[in-house]
């Protein structure tokens, strides 16, 4: 089944009709509200240089995890 999602209030304009593996390989300042300072600063802190390794780095999803078990506990 083809699953449709508008990023559209996620992204940068230039990346709104990438597909989805370039959006993930894009720098991390893609995102909307994130500057490029910004992704310097992730650069530097975590070595994040894309909005992959943003989704995936240990501590981002770390904090993620948190969340959910406290939704999930309510």
């Amino acid at each position: 089944m083809a699953i449709t999602v508008n990023l559209d209030m996620l992204l940068d304009k230039a990346y709104e009709n990438l597909p989805l593996s370039e959006i993930l390989d894009a720098p991390v300042d893609a995102l909307q509200g994130v500057s490029p300072g910004d992704a310097e600063k992730l650069k530097a802190a975590f070595n994040i240089k894309t909005v992959r390794d943003l989704g995936t780095n240990k501590y981002f999803r770390a904090a993620v995890t948190l969340l959910d078990l406290e939704a999930t506990a309510r």
